[in-house]
């Protein structure tokens, strides 16, 4: 139970870290580009958003962070189905950071405004620092998603304490079953007393 319980945990903690990687690396600025324009044309300089270059980064970690939650909330073939989930999702951090560090983001750049139209030279100064961070999110996400489709049929749930066991109705129903004592018809007379109710009717 305690090898089940640290799996669970290790899943849990991957995803989630996984997701705050992806939301932190989406929310930067992975591409600064220059266009310079020959004179008079002042150049054009902007930058490129995690957002924009990839925009399943974020979507991913949103979907990662969730899935850390379900993970306690769900049990048996309901994880293999969140696990498939997280796989999917850090797959997709995976495959969109590889993409930023291989040329997507000159293919970006062109959607800019004012970049790219016209004549004068484009630069793109891409900073490798966030679509690596993509990548390492993606693949701890695929890795805690693995884990939960394989071993988490197997994982305890959220504990007793968070589900009704019926023992005071048992209780009550016990109660019931026993012989009636003196100080038990004393105490339901007290009650009907409280209740304006006349005992000795």
């Amino acid at each position: 139970m305690s090898s089940a319980r640290a799996e669970l945990t290790v899943a849990v903690l991957g995803a989630a870290l996984a997701g705050a990687l992806a939301l932190i690396a989406g929310g930067q600025s992975w591409a600064l580009i220059s266009h310079d324009r020959p004179a008079p044309l002042p150049p054009v300089h902007a930058t490129i958003p995690g957002s924009d270059a990839a925009p399943l980064v974020p979507a991913a970690g949103l979907v990662l962070l969730a899935a850390a939650v379900a993970l306690l909330a769900v049990r048996g073939a309901g994880r293999a189905v969140v696990g498939l989930l997280m796989a999917v999702a850090g797959g997709t951090l995976g495959w969109s950071g590889v993409r930023a560090l291989t040329g997507s983001l000159a293919e970006a750049s062109a959607q800019l405004p004012g970049v790219g139209q016209g004549p004068g030279q484009v630069s793109v100064d891409g900073s490798v620092v966030w679509p690596v961070m993509a990548v390492i999110a993606g693949l701890l996400g695929l890795a805690a998603g693995i884990l939960a489709v394989l071993r988490g049929r197997g994982w305890p749930g959220m504990g007793g304490r968070y589900e009704r066991t019926g023992t005071s109705t048992t209780a009550t129903t016990q109660a019931a079953a026993r012989p009636m004592t003196d100080e038990d018809r004393a105490q339901a007379a007290w009650r009907a007393l409280d209740r304006g109710e006349d005992p000795t009717a």
